[in-house]
């Protein structure tokens, strides 16, 4: 099967916020008691219960008027998954046929390595300690079904298709380059930017954290062969978070 993708116009985004509703509808997440911080935005970042979250980016321009960038914040859904290279857990994070990166709360363990082999910050843990991002829908895609955000944009900013397609498409309508093309293997979320990715809020050249290579290429086969498998997570644990602090050894005391 073709991969699929998400490709994401900020230029089109209207704020409106339907892909978050339509995404917290679809998969029976709760609402998070907020505060107002003087703007739309909000939730002010990703959570356990929110997948897909609009990010409000106001900037200047030449003529000193204000612009608005509204831009899509989720889960990359990687090619090349730092996620999926770090997780000892079997089957806790697993690729679709379609090519998301999904999860199975089940088989999460609660290490929170995945947090620190994302480059993008997604993943997010619930009050179980279980792992919880956006998953593309795949529950729906399997089916033949449009992604809930997709399907509810009301503007075309979400679009969701083959994932060569996507790209076409985005070049033909005048995108000279499309984010995420061939980053980290080609992202499964992509972004038609007009602008530097810097100013909607994208590293220019997202990477992988070191301490994750040197887990999947080293650490890792030693671990499944099980010469030094809890040495091997103990060291990569304090690579990924640094020592303990002496408050959490009190707290845990």
């Amino acid at each position: 099967m073709a991969r699929k993708a998400l490709l994401i116009s900020p230029e089109r985004c209207i704020g409106c916020r339907g892909c978050q509703t339509a995404c917290k509808e679809w998969n029976h997440l709760p609402g998070t008691k907020t505060v107002n911080r003087g703007t739309v935005e909000n939730p002010p970042d990703l959570t356990p219960y929110l997948y897909n979250r609009i990010r409000y980016i106001e900037t200047a321009t030449e003529a000193d008027m204000v612009r608005w960038l509204f831009v899509s914040q989720r889960c990359m859904h990687c090619g090349d998954a730092g996620c999926i290279k770090i997780c000892p857990a079997p089957g806790a994070l697993f690729r679709t046929k379609e090519g998301a990166v999904a999860f199975n709360k089940e088989k999460c363990i609660g290490c929170k390595l995945c947090v620190a082999g994302c480059p993008f910050d997604v993943p997010r843990y619930d009050d179980k300690d279980k792992i919880s991002k956006c998953h593309l829908c795949y529950d729906r895609t399997s089916e033949g079904l449009l992604p809930a955000c997709a399907k509810t944009c009301p503007t075309g900013a979400i679009r969701y298709g083959e994932r060569d397609a996507l790209i076409g498409m985005a070049k033909k309508e005048g995108y000279g380059k499309v984010y995420g093309e061939a980053d980290l293997d080609g992202l499964g979320a992509l972004y038609a930017f007009i602008d530097p990715p810097k100013l909607y809020g994208m590293s220019e050249k997202p990477a992988i954290p070191e301490s994750v290579v040197f887990w999947h290429k080293v650490l890792k086969p030693l671990a499944y062969i099980g010469l030094g498998g809890a040495v091997a997570a103990a060291v990569l644990h304090y690579v990924a978070f640094g020592p303990k602090k002496d408050e959490e050894v009190k707290k845990d005391e």
